[in-house]
C-alpha cells in the first residue's frame, strides 16, 4: 500500500473530510487555508482563502456545492466548493471549533469555544438556498457545558445534536428545543482509548485501548474496521526515531476489538483521519503538515480474524 504524500499545508493538519461521492478530499490545518484535493491521485485542486486563524473543522454539502469551515479567527465561513468564492461569514466573539451540515443541508451546527468570559455554545444556523438571502440569525443556541466542546454533530434524522468535549461527557440534545436528553457517565479524560457508542441510547458498545494519546478515529463504511491515530505530544517526542513516537494509524476490528494492523509514515502525531465513503481508501493528516492518502491493497479486503 504505497501512500500518496500530499504537501500543501505549512502547519499541522486539524481535520479531513471527503465529499459524499468520495472524489474530493478537503483538508483543514493551522495555516488558515482549507484545501481541496482529488481523492484518487492526491492532486491539489485549490484553496479557500479568507480565514486568518487556524481552521479547526469543515463540512461539505450533500451535493458538493457548499463548504463550511470553522476557525480560531472567530468566524465560520460558507464557500462555493467549485470556485473557492466566499459566500458568507458568520462572526462570533470566540473561536469556532466545529461545523456539521444537517441531512438536507438546510441547517448547520456550529460550536464556539469558551473565551474571555463567554461560555462554550452550540448554535444552529439556517443555510439559505441563495447566498444573497443568508443571515447570521441562530435558529437555536445552547449555552454550553463547562470547558470546550470539541465536536457536535447531528443525530439520526436531524432530531438530536450529539456533542462531546473536554469534560469527557457525551451529551444528546433535542435539536428543536435545545433540551438535554441524555448524557454519558463521566469518562476519565485522555485515557488513551477510543470508544464506540450507540447514538440513540448512549450505550457504550466497544472500547479500543491504545498505548498512546488518541487524536482521531474513523469507522469504515465497508468493513467492520475502525482506524485510530494519535501519538505523543510534540513536546515529549524529542529527537527519537519516528517509529518510537508511535505515529502510526492502527486498524482494529470494530466488533472483536482486536488490532488488525498499522500504517506508519507520519513524522509526528496523527491529528485527523477519514475513510473514503467507498471504504477502499483512507487518508491521515499529521502534525508534520502532510496528508497521506492510502488506497488499500486487494488483500486488505480478505483479512480474516
Amino acid at each position: 500500500m504505497r501512500p500518496i504524500l500530499m504537501k500543501g499545508h505549512e502547519r499541522p493538519l486539524t481535520f479531513l473530510k471527503y465529499n459524499r461521492e468520495g472524489d474530493l478530499l478537503l483538508s483543514c490545518a493551522k495555516d488558515h487555508t482549507p484545501t481541496v484535493w482529488f481523492a484518487d491521485d492526491g492532486q491539489r485542486l485549490g484553496t479557500y482563502r479568507g480565514h486568518n486563524g487556524a481552521v479547526w473543522c469543515c463540512d461539505v454539502s450533500h451535493d458538493s456545492t457548499r463548504l463550511v469551515t470553522g476557525s480560531a479567527d472567530q468566524s465560520v465561513k460558507l464557500w462555493d466548493v467549485q470556485t473557492g468564492t466566499q459566500l458568507y461569514s458568520f462572526n462570533f466573539n470566540s473561536p469556532a471549533r466545529s461545523v456539521d451540515f444537517s441531512v438536507g443541508d438546510k441547517l448547520v451546527i456550529i460550536t464556539t469555544d469558551p473565551f474571555m468570559g463567554n461560555p462554550s455554545t452550540i448554535q444552529v444556523k439556517h443555510i439559505a438556498e441563495d447566498p444573497a438571502d443568508q443571515t447570521s440569525d441562530s435558529v437555536l443556541t445552547i449555552k454550553g457545558p463547562q470547558g470546550r466542546i470539541n465536536r457536535a454533530v447531528w443525530g439520526p434524522l436531524n432530531k438530536t445534536i450529539i456533542s462531546a468535549g473536554e469534560d469527557s461527557i457525551i451529551r444528546i440534545w433535542d435539536s428543536e428545543t435545545g433540551q438535554l436528553l441524555k448524557e454519558s457517565d463521566k469518562e476519565s479524560s485522555a485515557d488513551k482509548s477510543a470508544k464506540l457508542w450507540d447514538t440513540r441510547s448512549l450505550t457504550l458498545l466497544k472500547t479500543y485501548q491504545m498505548d498512546r494519546p488518541v487524536n482521531a478515529v474513523a469507522i469504515s463504511p465497508l468493513l467492520d474496521h475502525v482506524v485510530i491515530g494519535g501519538g505523543q505530544e510534540a513536546v515529549n517526542v524529542t529527537m527519537t526515531d519516528r517509529r518510537a513516537g508511535k505515529f502510526e494509524a492502527k486498524f482494529y476490528h470494530k466488533i472483536l476489538q482486536d488490532e488488525i494492523g498499522g500504517v506508519k509514515g507520519h513524522f509526528g502525531p496523527i491529528n485527523a483521519l477519514a475513510f473514503n465513503p467507498d471504504g477502499r481508501s483512507f487518508s491521515s493528516g499529521g502534525e508534520d503538515g502532510y496528508v497521506r492518502l492510502h488506497h488499500f491493497d486487494p488483500d486488505y479486503f480478505s483479512i480474516r480474524m
